[in-house]
């Protein structure tokens, strides 16, 4: 996330129960493990959250 600094001006992370893995980028879900039915593979997120950045 060292390259996004500039862009997040806060940063959540909200305990759940039932395995729910959720990411969001104001307020655009970016990531949902409940939706894909599967953990998110390694370095899957981050691009996610640049496109949703770059908007």
């Amino acid at each position: 996330m060292d390259e996004h600094a500039h862009d997040v001006a806060e940063l959540k992370l909200v305990p759940s129960g039932g395995g729910v893995f959720e990411v969001t980028v104001d307020d655009q879900l970016v990531f949902s493990k409940r939706a894909l039915g599967r953990h998110a593979e390694n370095g899957e997120v981050l691009p996610l959250v640049s496109e949703a950045l770059a908007g």
